[in-house]
């Protein structure tokens, strides 16, 4: 019998390593996922669209095009998404994460939001359309296991 392979898309923050962290530890416990992600790297997200449509003189036209753009890849992984997981960092108001999370709510898809406690009055009505709330990567990955394959990693995950 083939395994079926999850699709989970990573949304959110793009200041630290989260991502690689949970990619990392899934392979680790040999969990059957395919990840996706928005482009994370700054610059190339920002100017995408006038790198391909030519420049704007307006700051909110050249926005408008990368941000048109980056919609196509975005909107189509969390439709081919299983699991979306948004991530709520601490330096930055990530509003297109909360819109990301309500993209994954009007497509059914399973959410799961990961942030600190300190957000959680800002961010009550997204985490009232979660799943799970999750406050670290091992929540996330213990999460993920339970889910996929219906066992609880017990040892401790480092």
């Amino acid at each position: 019998m083939l395994k079926k392979f999850w699709n989970v898309y990573l949304s959110g923050e793009i200041h630290t390593n989260w991502r690689d962290k949970i990619i990392n530890k899934t392979a680790k416990y040999n969990l059957p996922i395919n990840f996706f992600s928005p482009i994370i790297e700054h610059v190339m997200s920002d100017d995408c669209g006038v790198e391909i449509l030519g420049a704007e003189d307006k700051k909110f036209w050249h926005d408008f095009k990368g941000a048109s753009i980056n919609s196509i890849r975005t909107s189509n992984m969390i439709k081919n998404s299983d699991i979306v997981i948004v991530r709520f960092g601490e330096k930055y108001k990530q509003w297109n994460a909360a819109f990301d999370a309500g993209i994954a709510t009007c497509l059914n898809k399973s959410l799961i939001t990961f942030h600190s406690v300190d957000l959680d009055h800002a961010l009550k009505e997204v985490d009232a359309a979660a799943s799970a709330i999750c406050r670290d990567v091992d929540e996330i990955i213990n999460t993920l296991s339970y889910v996929i394959t219906g066992k609880l990693i017990t040892n401790k995950i480092s």
